[in-house]
């Protein structure tokens, strides 16, 4: 299990390392780094920014490189009869739910990175997740929410 993790680990290191490349730029690549377990703004300009851009809308720099477009995060509610689907974007997260986008079920997301940042912590993972979730939850459009689609 922990040699798997690592594999994962080294994988998504590898894949945020050739990032730049995919953007055409020569800026020199970010090694994948660790948040404070309660900084959701942060864990998400760290590790879902580059595909969902920095406003949740899915205009990341690495967006272009996935099979379809990112996900557009400040509409959850909103597609989801005003109600924000936090139970399934936590499984996302984790990878419980099979996202095309991010390839295979067989390839993990953020909850096996989240769990080896953690130390194997299963409940210091949980807690990432959880305030990640909730930080995806504040992207909500505000029109929406005073709508009372939240």
């Amino acid at each position: 299990m922990r040699l798997r993790m690592l594999g994962v680990v080294g994988f998504l290191t590898l894949a945020l390392v050739s990032m730049p490349a995919f953007q055409g730029t020569n800026s020199a690549p970010a090694p994948l780094r660790s948040t404070p377990v309660g900084a959701g703004a942060e864990m998400f300009r760290n590790y879902c920014a580059s595909c969902h851009g920095p406003d949740g809308t899915g205009s990341g720099p690495t967006s272009t490189a996935l099979r379809a477009r990112a996900t557009n995060l400040t509409t959850l509610a909103e597609r989801n009869g005003g109600k924000f689907p936090a139970e399934r974007v936590k499984a996302t997260i984790r990878g419980d739910l099979l996202v095309l986008v991010h390839g295979s079920k067989d390839m993990p997301v953020w909850g096996p990175v989240f769990l080896y940042l953690g130390g194997g912590s299963r409940a210091e993972a949980n807690v990432r997740i959880d305030n990640l979730t909730r930080y995806i939850e504040s992207l909500q459009s505000s029109e929406r929410c005073a709508r009372g689609l939240r």
